[in-house]
């Protein structure tokens, strides 16, 4: 009787160790696949539109299998590649600053504005008779053009837009213009502070609402309504920056009149975030110089033309792509809270 325990035991091991040992070779056999999350729609006017094409471009150019892992927003982009469901996604500054703070993500690659550049600036924008206007421009390191916006009426693109809101903001409150007002854990205490600091009479538009993004910002000081509009770089030469009168809108005031005061800071491009201990540095580095080298052909350009709308991508690291955004939106009361939140949910 001992003996058939004592055999039936050894029989029951030799087959947990022979199940385990076939487990392992059929993991050694499992193709190498590496899964993008994209948004995918159920259909598409061509194929120069369906992002299968740059999944099949990169197994090509790679020699490995590139899958597309559907997702339907940067939050459920950030959620595959936080639980490994996905190796890689494009996403958006707010989404790529959170997955690289708070979960280890890395940034490899980012997509180019129509400039070229990976990124736009932030500033504020106000008019050339106004005070703040006239200390950026007389040269004298004591007069500072931002401390003479207290009090004034702001116009902001939208709640919580980067160049609109998040980066002034971080701005005034990191450099001690501004205090928060509230709890400095609740993202609701932003608008406190910005009433507080600037004018209850703030304009923090709704969407479809005239004042909205930042044509809107920019017709909010055009039309005198405020006294500084927190917009990019480019949105004045852009919505009234046209010799042809007719081209610019009808609420534009003359090019000369509008005066952009030293930048925030920058505003990152959609980079291409990873998880480094899914992605070794060979196969992260072969897959930024195929997405490089999608500009040298008409079938590349047409991928990022139709599918990443952009001109080009370069490569970048997450230092170099998202520090200058990091060191501002940090100083914003509840910013960490309201991402997790956001991402959480």
């Amino acid at each position: 009787m001992m003996n058939h325990s004592i055999l039936k035991a050894s029989l029951i091991v030799t087959l947990i160790s022979l199940s385990s040992l076939a487990g392992c070779l059929a993991n050694e056999d499992e193709e190498e696949v590496i899964r993008i999350a994209f948004t995918i729609k159920d259909d598409y006017i061509s194929f120069d539109e369906n992002p299968q094409k740059l999944a099949d471009y990169l197994s090509e150019a790679l020699g490995v299998k590139v899958e597309l892992y559907p997702i339907t927003s940067d939050a459920l982009a950030l959620e595959a590649l936080r639980f490994g469901s996905a190796d890689v996604a494009f996403m958006d500054g707010g989404s790529a600053w959170m997955g690289w703070q708070q979960y280890g993500l890395e940034a490899m690659a980012a997509d180019q504005k129509s400039d070229g550049r990976t990124y736009y600036n932030a500033h504020a924008w106000v008019l050339n008779d106004s005070a703040a206007a006239q200390a950026h421009l007389d040269d004298d390191p004591d007069t500072d053009p931002f401390a003479l916006l207290e009090g004034e009426v702001s116009c902001h693109t939208g709640w919580l837009k980067s160049a609109g809101m998040l980066i002034p903001m971080g701005y005034f409150i990191g450099q001690g213009y501004a205090e928060v007002v509230g709890d400095e854990t609740d993202i609701s205490s932003l608008r406190n502070t910005i009433y507080n600091h600037f004018s209850d009479d703030a304009s923090i538009p709704e969407s479809g609402t005239p004042y909205y993004g930042y044509s809107g910002a920019l017709k909010c000081l055009s039309e005198d309504v405020g006294a500084v509009a927190f917009a990019k770089d480019s949105t004045v030469d852009l919505y009234c920056g046209s010799e042809q009168i007719s081209e610019n809108e009808d609420w534009c005031l003359d090019r000369d009149r509008y005066v952009a005061l030293d930048s925030f800071g920058q505003a990152p491009s959609h980079p291409l975030m990873y998880q480094p201990e899914r992605l070794d540095d060979t196969l992260r580095d072969a897959m930024v110089a195929a997405l490089i080298s999608l500009n040298e052909t008409e079938d590349g350009r047409s991928i990022l033309e139709n599918i990443l709308n952009t001109p080009g991508i370069v490569g970048t690291t997450s230092e170099a792509h998202l520090e200058s955004y990091s060191s501002l939106i940090e100083h914003v009361p509840g910013i960490s809270g309201y991402y997790n939140t956001k991402y959480s949910s």
